[in-house]
């Protein structure tokens, strides 16, 4: 309680796009400014919120603050399943299958705090001496990474490159990094994997979950020599790691650290690709870079940017050499356990490629064919779309199908979102069928098993059979939702739709009516997400 009561004390200043997350202390009184009411996308829950969520526009949510801003307390809660979305105070709130962490958020008055919001300043020096000392010894041992709840994979060189010396020198290093993750039973949890001819899994994440046998363990793996095959290393953890039967948590991030000597034998890029399909946060560590006059003989200068999980900055770590980690332990630490900077981590929001059936007959017209643009959009706008995450991509049809964007054409959320609604009316026939097939074969040419959604949306009766085409493209593994308007059929949607067919199957007299589905349809994704991941 002491540590915490300078936060408690003094109101710090935030935006409208400060998250939960990104306070660290329970029980801080912020200071929001006016105007915070627009971030309906960045609100997850109702009453308690996702850590995710912006903490302003929570306290709008929940009534503890007005449009003018002002002092709220921020509790800081464990995380939970099922954040519910409600409409409160002018803000639609988002559902959230689950996350890792919440808070909740009450008024800024409380025993520190007179009601005409001045400081009780009882003792107020003797309380901040202590404090200082407090956080300072406590954090030593606890600031960092203390909800650390990460799978974390370590791959070490262990190439002939890097020698026994260097060899032992990383060996610390990582001993130290351990140490400083505190690692539990119900914190992270490590494994060990040598890079050389050959990968060889040295201990599964499961194996040491107690500090004092995870750092033994580390000093005891033998050095290997050999090439430095990064990549098969890299295949290999991602293959094979972090299966539940090898001790995978489920819900809890995958992060693979990678530290490499110099430059790898071998090419990473395909490697690193299956790591970040998997779910897998990728951290490449360098270590003594290639001088200039090296660079010839490196094959791939690119490696550490096709490596890592993203090339942003984040995901790569310089390190001029072995004999000066030590003061690199810490910053790495922080960014292993920075939950909402880990892009690859699969979720249905950041994980799910989702196809859109346009329906463009004459019976629609401009007028509700743009409803129907708004509606998709609509769902979209929830999912976090880019280059690493979810993706978007449209078919409209009539007799005939047009492919208007595909899953890669757009790599954020503002561009395939804008593209969608740029979707141009092309008026004609209803051939629903023929464009599931042209849809399975042309917008969905990997198969995901779990991740791969179409939402059918038609006002009318097919011209065509849609029962076989839809069954085809089920048994590529694409999801079906099948969403009718006025004249469609209830007998065809649920032929188009994937089982179960009463949760997968959506029906209104209006399009204007389309909105009123955006919620449970992002609800179902997530759902089918989950059970099949």
């Amino acid at each position: 309680l002491l540590v915490l009561h300078l936060f408690v004390l003094f109101p710090v200043p935030v935006t409208c796009a400060t998250r939960g997350v990104d306070l660290v202390q329970d029980g801080v009184v912020v200071l929001c400014p006016p105007d915070c009411s627009h971030w309906t996308g960045s609100v997850f829950g109702t009453g308690v919120y996702a850590s995710i969520s912006s903490v302003c526009g929570a306290a709008v949510h929940s009534g503890v603050l007005g449009p003018t801003g002002g002092h709220v307390r921020v509790h800081k809660l464990q995380g939970r399943h099922n954040y519910m979305s409600s409409y409160a105070h002018g803000l639609q709130s988002q559902p959230l299958h689950s996350w890792t962490a919440s808070f909740k958020l009450t008024s800024r008055l409380s025993t520190t705090h007179r009601a005409d919001g001045n400081i009780e300043t009882t003792d107020l020096k003797l309380k901040l001496f202590v404090c200082f000392f407090v956080c300072f010894f406590v954090c030593l041992f606890v600031c960092f990474c203390a909800d650390c709840q990460m799978d974390i994979a370590v791959v070490i060189d262990s190439s002939s490159n890097i020698g026994q010396r260097r060899f032992n020198l990383q060996k610390n290093f990582v001993t130290k990094l351990a140490a400083m993750l505190r690692v539990g039973p119900t914190g992270p949890h490590v494994g060990l994997i040598q890079a050389s001819d050959s990968p060889r899994t040295e201990f599964l994440l499961t194996n040491y979950t107690q500090p004092k046998e995870l750092l033994f363990a580390i000093r005891e793996v033998a050095y290997l020599g050999g090439d430095t095959n990064t990549g098969k290393a890299i295949m290999h953890t991602a293959e094979t790691f972090f299966t539940q039967e090898n001790g995978g948590r489920r819900g809890h991030p995958r992060v693979m650290m990678v530290l490499v000597d110099g430059w790898p034998s071998d090419d990473l890029e395909q490697a690193a690709m299956l790591a970040r399909e998997s779910g897998i946060n990728v951290f490449l560590v360098s270590v003594a870079k290639p001088a200039p006059e090296e660079l010839a003989t490196v094959r791939d200068k690119d490696f550490m940017k096709k490596a890592v999980c993203k090339d942003n900055g984040f995901f790569s770590y310089l390190i001029p050499t072995w004999f000066s980690t030590t003061k690199h332990v810490k910053p790495l630490a922080q960014r292993l356990c920075s939950l909402d900077s880990l892009l690859c981590s699969r979720t249905c929001y950041n994980s799910v490629n989702i196809g859109f059936l346009i329906d463009g007959s004459s019976s629609i017209g401009e007028g509700n064919f743009q409803l129907q643009l708004d509606f998709l959009a609509g769902i979209a706008r929830n999912f976090d779309i880019s280059d690493v995450g979810a993706r978007i991509g449209a078919v409209q049809f009539t007799y005939e199908q047009r492919l208007e964007f595909g899953l890669f054409d757009h790599s954020n959320k503002e561009d395939a979102i804008a593209a969608l609604r740029r979707v141009p009316y092309m008026s004609g026939g209803t051939a629903t069928g023929a464009a599931i097939s042209y849809t399975t074969q042309n917008l969905f040419r990997r198969t995901a098993r779990g991740r791969n959604f179409l939402i059918v949306v038609t006002d009318g009766q097919s011209y065509d059979n849609v029962r076989g085409p839809a069954l085809a493209a089920q048994q590529q593994g694409i999801i079906i939702y099948a969403v009718g308007v006025a004249w469609a059929p209830l007998e065809d949607l649920k032929a188009m739709s994937s089982e179960p067919k009463e949760s997968h199957t959506f029906f209104t007299r209006e399009f204007t009516g389309l909105a009123e589905f955006i919620p449970p349809l992002v609800r179902g994704i997530c759902r089918d997400f989950t059970e099949n991941n």
